[in-house]
């Protein structure tokens, strides 16, 4: 099913002669405060500060499932993962969802479409040759790899070398869609001494600084926390990474080289677009596939119901825009499911009723969106021992989750205008009964309409498993 997209007269105004291109960079495991443009004090993102200050970036930002697998699938589908029902361990996402991802109606409608970088996702067969005219996947472990003459070369580096390929080879009779997703900057899990390799040209950056703890970095900000959630991989990997000055301060400078590595190669890129004539036509939209810890709360990893998890930056960049519309921080929520919408609208492409998320073109443009999201629903269905599965709902006030496989069920209600940093679980207060009731209402509805309950005999991982035993009886 389809619907018409009705394009904003913004787009209109400025005259498009044609279709813009589109370049979408991706980053891994990076939360929505780490950018200079968002007013961290000593990360350095030069270049994405300056498309923040030529474009829009969202400051409620949010991804759906904070985990890579289910979050690169909702940006492909539009889907939350309770709908497209793909995660780590899980059968490929379905044909019918790629059949109607964002890539392959792009191509469908005359984009020439490409990937570079960390895919992340399983589709089915001849899934990636209906979505992509030029695909190349790129995969850390380790990040260095060895080029034909010896010497190493950093993994964002060759991302970069190969989009830059692709821009310089395209057919040129098309307008392109280029993706562009860094393995940067998630650690290198395997190794335990070094788990942010960085670019060797972030060398020595912030050697000479002392990087300040993480916020919630206090004993009591752990301790507060139930006993499954002290028991989970968010702090086993905290002992790997955080957890004491002298890992923090090697860390978190590498950790921040590779940002910095990442914006630096996103700025070579935006070079050669200008370069090549085709700066002024290329929309470019940066954001992350989930938030990040770093040593806040005493976790590592994301995973969990908290801001530092679900938050990611967004910027969108749309050369075509006046003056006036350039450099504004919109406020409106936005989700990692509203990425595939916003694209099939820049590219004048009816965006299928199946889509859960919303086109952001419009507030892009400065036009009056009514009736816009004031929650969302979210959710962690990894089948994993150690990180327990969750669902909840997201309000401009109140978070509500619910741990929903302990005994008892788990719930947090916080109240963001009273407590922003989320240190208090007011679900066991009797004078929020009913607040909390009411968004039990609300989770159990977004549950129901994207896909209901959670039951192991609905999870595609277990029938594809069983059907695998099975099979080789």
């Amino acid at each position: 099913m389809w619907i018409a997209v009705l394009m904003t007269s913004a787009f209109f105004s400025v005259g498009a002669a044609e279709r813009p291109n589109i370049v979408f960079f991706l980053s891994d495991d990076h939360r929505s405060d780490f950018l200079g443009c968002a007013g961290h004090a000593i990360v350095r993102t030069p270049r994405l500060d300056e498309l923040a200050g030529q474009g829009a970036r969202f400051n409620n930002a949010f991804v759906t499932t904070s985990i890579c697998a289910a979050s690169r699938a909702s940006i492909f589908t539009g889907l939350v993962e309770r709908s497209h029902r793909y995660t780590f361990g899980t059968p490929p996402i379905a044909a019918e969802f790629t059949q109607n991802s964002c890539p392959q109606l792009l191509r469908a409608s005359g984009y020439y479409t490409g990937f570079v970088g960390k895919f992340g996702v399983s589709v089915e067969s001849g899934a990636k040759e209906s979505m992509f005219d030029s695909f190349v996947p790129l995969h850390r472990n380790p990040y260095f790899k060895k080029k034909a003459d010896g010497a190493l070369r950093h993994l964002t580096e060759i991302a970069g070398d190969h989009a830059i390929e692709f821009i310089r080879q395209r057919d040129e009779t098309k307008p392109f869609c280029l993706s562009v997703s860094f393995n940067a900057a998630h650690a290198e899990d395997s190794d335990r001494e070094n788990h942010y390799p960085w670019p060797q040209a972030e060398d020595g950056l912030y050697e000479n600084l002392t990087i300040p703890p993480p916020r919630l970095s206090s004993p009591s900000d752990y301790e507060t926390q139930p006993e499954f959630l002290k028991a989970s991989l968010n702090r086993v990997r905290y002992f790997w990474r955080w957890d004491t000055d002298e890992k923090y301060q090697k860390n978190v400078k590498a950790y921040y080289r590779m940002i910095t590595g990442l914006d630096r190669v996103i700025g070579r890129i935006l070079d050669e677009l200008k370069s090549q004539g085709l700066s002024e036509n290329t929309v470019v939209i940066f954001t992350g596939d989930n938030g990040y810890y770093k040593g806040s709360r005493g976790f590592a990893g994301k995973w969990s119901h908290y801001e530092e998890s679900l938050r990611v930056p967004l910027i969108i960049y749309d050369p075509r825009l006046p003056q006036a519309q350039r450099g504004r921080v919109i406020e409106r929520m936005a989700l990692n499911i509203d990425l595939p919408a916003t694209m099939l609208e820049f590219a004048e492409v009816g965006v299928p009723e199946s889509y859960q998320g919303k086109s952001l073109a419009g507030l892009v443009a400065g036009e009056p969106v009514a009736d816009w999201r004031t929650d969302f629903f979210c959710e962690h269905l990894f089948d994993h021992a150690q990180i327990p599965k969750w669902e909840g709902v997201r309000q401009q006030r109140w978070v509500y989750a619910r741990y929903f496989q302990q005994k008892p069920v788990f719930e947090f209600l916080h109240d963001l205008s009273a407590d922003p940093l989320q240190r208090q679980n007011l679900a066991f207060e009797p004078q929020h009964a009913q607040t909390l009731q009411n968004l039990r209402q609300r989770c159990d509805q977004l549950r129901d309409e994207y896909g209901g309950a959670y039951s192991l005999e609905k999870i595609p991982t277990v029938k594809y498993l069983r059907s695998k035993l099975q099979s080789t009886n």
